[in-house]
């Protein structure tokens, strides 16, 4: 069997790539496929995640153990092997390529092929740049406090509630009969 991967970057509005792998390969062929068909360094730190349907991190399947607690388990990319963790279209993966900066790329497998294989993975359609690899953090933290400052100024005096609001319309007798669980 094969799986259809479509892989998109919430950084890059155009971008999209599309990887084809037989269900036998380890994760660390589907990174190493995903690195060459966008130019990446394949021995960074990197790890994938299973997620739910809202993109919501679960397993962790990493590059390197890096010294985790005994009481968890770890997944290696060289040993986990695809059909063991992806069963059905739809599952939502995250393959997080930056740790300093938690940038990843956002996957989904779209296709179950049945009756062939591959023996190699295969990008098989590549839109547009790839976002880089790494950034300059100070150019970085530029970008987040410039998108904090802007959501500060856009904020009205009516985030905080309008002129309308009467103080003799709250009942706070009531408020205090109130019993929370």
């Amino acid at each position: 069997m094969i799986f259809n991967f479509r892989i998109v970057s919430d950084e890059v509005d155009n971008f999209k790539r599309e990887i084809k792998i037989d269900t036998t390969a380890t994760f660390l062929d589907l990174k190493k496929a995903i690195c060459d068909s966008v130019g990446y360094d394949k021995t960074q730190m990197s790890s994938f995640f299973l997620c739910d349907r809202n993109w919501e991190k679960g397993k962790e399947i990493t590059f390197e153990d890096m010294g985790s607690d005994p009481d968890q388990d770890v997944w290696l990319m060289d040993e986990a092997i695809l059909g063991d963790f992806i069963e059905d279209e739809g599952q939502k993966l995250l393959y997080v390529f930056d740790y300093l900066t938690d940038r990843a790329f956002f996957i989904e497998m779209t296709e179950i092929i049945t009756g062939r294989s591959l023996k190699d993975p295969v990008c098989s359609l590549s839109l547009g740049q790839a976002p880089p690899e790494s950034v300059d953090l100070d150019e970085f933290d530029a970008k987040i406090d410039a998108k904090q400052t802007a959501a500060m100024t856009d904020l009205d005096e009516d985030f905080y509630g309008n002129d309308s609001f009467n103080d003799d319309e709250f009942d706070a007798e009531g408020f205090d009969e109130m019993t929370f669980d």
